[in-house]
């Protein structure tokens, strides 16, 4: 919500908007606190979206396999009853103490875009850090005009020239699954051979898709959206249409400003106690940012360990609660299961 001057006010803001991220928002909702999720990318599941939508994840409880964006779809699906607010292509940047009385505010984080989020507690789920798209080296002034680092619909790409930079996992994902409906797929790649898993090369060589390898985009031209590039294949230069260039080069990921947040962070990692507490009082972590002796990075830690952070965060909130969330079946949305 907001507070009247454009500023936000929440119980508990969450810092990522991961996999893990998004359960902590289920469960802030559960509980009845009003909750933010900030995000430095555009969309939301964190390493999912960015690096592989489109693979089968085997390790999620219940779900002998479940492609990523599915699992991000069903994720938001499960916090939306519980109406949290999304605050994407938002870093989380400067962290004040506020001087509140009772259940005021006790944090002010200022984000990237100047937004400032009252609240009176956070859970951390940043993953490896906040996440920057590799820029492509010629043509990135056209981003949002044609240039994009993720698919997020890709009926948008229905009946277009497609041009995929990149070489791993996201570009092959991206590629296969933009070739049913795009009138031609091209992928670009620098190196001769895809680092992608195995099996997506296999996929993809026996796919419509154009395999372009050492090569790379020289030149983008349009106006004023991306309409051809220039392919510089081992010094020839090929021109090709293109409706559409996904550049999935790979992120770059850095704590940066959580550093100078005063928590204890150690190689890169947020230590935190058995209840997600750091060492500052009334801030929490989860998930792959978080290391404590015998912690084993999957996704469903990340699940648990948000699950007790969130949870001990509204018992630190009000005293007079247990941690423990008692049945969720009397959380249940109006109008019964999502599914039924």
């Amino acid at each position: 919500m907001t507070d009247g001057t454009g500023n936000i006010a929440v119980d508990l803001l969450i810092v990522g908007a991961g996999p893990v991220g998004l359960f902590g928002a289920y469960y802030a909702g559960v509980r009845k606190l009003s909750t933010a999720v900030l995000d430095s990318l555009e969309e939301p599941g964190g390493q999912i979206t960015a690096m592989y939508p489109e693979k089968a994840i085997f390790d999620v409880a219940g779900f002998p396999a479940i492609k990523g964006r599915e699992l991000v779809a069903q994720l938001l699906a499960q916090a939306a009853p519980h109406d949290p607010q999304y605050l994407l292509g938002h870093q989380a940047v400067g962290l004040e103490r506020v001087v509140g009385d009772g259940e005021g505010a006790q944090f002010a984080v200022t984000t990237s875009e100047g937004t400032r989020i009252e609240c009176r507690a956070i859970v951390i789920t940043g993953g490896i850090g906040t996440f920057s798209p590799r820029p492509l080296p010629a043509g990135e002034e056209y981003l949002g005009r044609g240039l994009f680092h993720f698919v997020p619909d890709p009926t948008a790409y229905e009946g277009q020239h497609i041009v995929v930079v990149g070489g791993g996992d996201s570009a092959l994902d991206w590629a296969l699954m933009l070739e049913p409906i795009g009138k031609s797929v091209t992928i670009v790649h620098r190196r001769g051979e895809f680092r992608a898993h195995p099996h997506s090369v296999e996929l993809l060589k026996a796919s419509s898709v154009a395999m372009l390898t050492d090569a790379q985009v020289s030149a983008v031209r349009g106006e004023p959206d991306v309409a051809e590039v220039d392919v510089d294949i081992k010094g020839e230069i090929s021109t090709l249409p293109c409706d559409k260039l996904v550049a999935a080069l790979g992120f770059t990921a850095n704590l940066g400003p959580l550093m100078e947040w005063g928590i204890d962070i150690q190689k890169r990692q947020i230590v935190v106690d058995t209840q997600g507490r750091t060492t500052v009082p009334g801030i929490y972590a989860a998930g792959d940012i978080v290391d404590y002796d015998g912690k084993v990075k999957l996704i469903a830690t990340g699940f648990g360990e948000v699950a007790t952070a969130v949870n001990n965060a509204a018992a630190y909130l009000n005293p007079k609660v247990s941690a423990f969330p008692g049945h969720l079946s009397d959380y249940a949305p109006e109008g019964g299961s999502p599914t039924a």
